[in-house]
């Protein structure tokens, strides 16, 4: 007997009590009915009224559900159950005996995470949205778990040193197991089904699990990781919004939703969790708008102060030995620049180009080149225009500042030097350069989502034309080339040919051995499919075990043999799984443009009726319609 399997049975882990428990007592037997379990809810008011909440977004029409039975009804047995059970959790553990773990905070985060997988849940429309409710609601359940069981071991953990290390690993070390577990053992017992609690194992790091890309499993997870991560912007502190709201929005474009349409759900879901952290008595502080953070300022690090002058690189150019030396020693230990200097401003320009100065000070009377001269000579490379120019000056005279001014120069410093003006022109300087480093980091952020945005709205249209599973052009993709094919067809005057693939008997391979081995059937038959296609024949699937062929210059006896050709290569497939022969045909619905036909659709539902008559007449077979009347092979 495992470490769970005896919490369980000890009474140990985290259970409903109270009407909850009665709700699960009835929906464990065979006999239960709904009048039985509304009976149960309406014993509890608490209860009730968060049934009533959940059900009524719900609601058909405008008609609000004001019955607890029609609430039951509309929310199913097993929802119910589900729900029942994690309500009871959040009552029962607001506080508890780990004094690292914050109750109030984990189900605040949950609570968001459930309201997000709802909302996302009926955008991609992947499982029921109030199913999804009560997955992310007791996603993170065995955090509590362990902190309930093993209070002072998971402070212990929670507290560590040893914080760089994955919290899985922090509780394997420690403990033997960890909360994921946990959450698998209080999912089963709380009714979830097992087609959600496995990709609710991996929503944490989806990448981990062997689903395939674009089957349910896998969309579910990633629906859960993107929910969470939702939670995390909506409760995260000030300066870590920018990198969570920057990873939203680029798993908002994998499903579909650009900023805008992510704003607008992101928007809804804070609103709905903040009701229900109301009614369930959760800490819920309003976080602001998906466009308000979106658009704020990135927070920056650097402030103007003495520290981050450390940071600054100097070029002073000066010729007199004692004023250059004094000046140096100024920058260097009383503001801890870095300081490169030059005698002359000819020798300064070779300088600058080399260290890339953020800050010149420059005499004005020198040698070779002097200093407008050599300011102008900056000032005319690309690389110099903005540099701050600060120029030491003996003489103040209203026409030598507007001279220096239109040199380029950005600010002075009269000669005698002195120290304390010296450092207020340092500190306008540096000011300016921070405002600079700050514009161009956010051009070179500006510049890096540009050219992530190109690359997500290309992945974006291939995924808008493209069938996940099996890779094939979609039901979108397949309409627009049948609608190509017709014209084409219309203008040049040659044939053209619709044929519907349907998998016989497929639902009796998802019920007997399960939806991903349903899936990897799916994506050998689009594999013969592709391989039997012409090369400028369009294949697509249109959905579920549904796929459309399109052929170009196709009479119907060219149709006929090539569907046939299909027909065969599919039955001869030899398909193993996990051990298992699965032994697959399908049927097919040939069609031709015909002189009665208005439009590509007529053809398609020609292909369609084609399609059903060979079901009809006893599936693995190739049925041409030919001026209404089926032909069979």
């Amino acid at each position: 007997m495992n470490q769970i399997e005896q919490l369980r049975i000890s009474g140990q882990l985290p259970s409903p009590k109270g009407v909850a428990m009665a709700i699960m007592e009835i929906c464990r037997r065979d006999d239960a009915t709904l009048d039985e379990v509304a009976r149960v809810v309406q014993s509890d008011p608490a209860l009730s009224s968060r049934l009533l909440h959940l059900a009524n977004p719900a609601a058909l029409a405008n008609r609000p559900v004001v019955s607890i039975r029609e609430a039951v009804m509309r929310l199913g047995m097993a929802t119910v159950q589900q729900l029942a059970m994690g309500f009871s959790l959040v009552d029962q553990y607001l506080i508890g005996p780990c004094s690292a773990f914050d109750y109030a905070g984990f189900w605040s985060h949950s609570l968001f995470m459930a309201v997000a997988s709802q909302e996302l849940g009926r955008t991609v429309r992947t499982a029921s949205p109030d199913e999804l409710f009560s997955c992310g609601l007791l996603a993170q359940i065995g955090c509590l778990a362990l902190a309930t069981v093993y209070p002072d071991d998971y402070a212990a953990i929670l507290t560590g040193h040893d914080q760089g290390a994955a919290l899985l690993e922090r509780e394997h070390e420690r403990l033997g197991v960890d909360h994921r577990e946990f959450t698998a053992a209080i999912l089963a017992d709380c009714g979830i089904p097992k087609a959600l609690a496995e990709p609710l194992h991996y929503h944490e790091h989806p990448e981990t699990s062997d689903f395939l890309e674009g089957s349910r499993p896998y969309q579910l997870a990633q629906l859960f990781f993107q929910a969470r991560r939702m939670a995390d912007l909506g409760l995260s502190p000030l300066g870590e919004r920018h990198r969570n709201i920057s990873e939203l929005m680029r798993l908002g474009g994998q499903i579909g939703l650009d900023s805008m349409a992510l704003g607008e759900v992101f928007d809804r879901v804070v609103r709905q969790w903040h009701e229900w952290a109301e009614l369930l008595k959760v800490p819920a502080s309003l976080p602001p708008s998906f466009d308000a953070m979106a658009n704020a300022p990135i927070p920056r690090p650097e402030q103007e102060t003495a520290q981050a002058l450390t940071r600054r690189v100097v070029l002073l150019v000066e010729d007199e030995p004692t004023t250059r030396i004094m000046t140096e020693g100024l920058l260097c230990h009383l503001l801890g620049c870095t300081v490169y200097t030059a005698e002359n401003g000819q020798d300064a320009l070779t300088v600058a180009l080399e260290v890339m100065p953020q800050i010149v000070i420059t005499d004005w009377l020198m040698p070779v080149m002097d200093g407008l001269e050599f300011c102008r000579a900056l000032r005319a490379t690309d690389w110099g225009q903005s540099m701050y120019v600060i120029m030491l000056t003996g003489e103040e005279t209203e026409e030598t500042i507007i001279e220096a001014f239109e040199a380029g120069v950005d600010d002075y410093v009269p000669k005698p030097l002195n120290a304390r003006a010296l450092s207020a022109r340092m500190r306008a300087a540096l000011h300016y350069v921070t405002l600079l480093g700050a514009w161009e980091h956010d051009r070179a952020q500006l510049n890096k989502f540009a050219a992530e945005l190109a690359i997500s709205n290309r992945r974006l249209e291939h995924a808008a034309m493209t069938d996940l599973l099996t890779q094939l052009p979609n039901r979108r993709a397949g309409m627009e080339a049948l609608n190509s094919f017709w014209s084409a067809s219309q203008r040049t005057g040659k044939p053209v040919a619709a044929l519907m693939i349907d998998v016989d008997f497929f639902k009796s391979i998802n019920d007997r051995y399960g939806h991903a081995v349903g899936d990897q059937v799916l994506q050998r038959v689009a594999s013969a499919i592709q391989t039997a296609a012409r090369k400028d024949d369009s294949v697509s699937r249109i959905g579920g075990e549904e796929f459309l062929l399109v052929c170009h210059d196709a009479d119907p006896r060219a149709s006929l043999l090539a569907a046939e050709r299909l027909r065969r290569m599919v039955g001869a497939l030899k398909i193993s799984i996990d051990g298992v022969d699965i032994q697959t045909s399908v049927s097919i619905g040939v069609a031709n443009r015909e002189a009665g036909m208005a439009n590509e659709s007529d053809m398609l539902k020609a292909a369609d009726k084609a399609l059903y008559a060979a079901k009809n007449a006893g599936r693995d077979r190739v049925c041409l319609l030919v001026n209404g009347k089926a032909v069979y092979v």
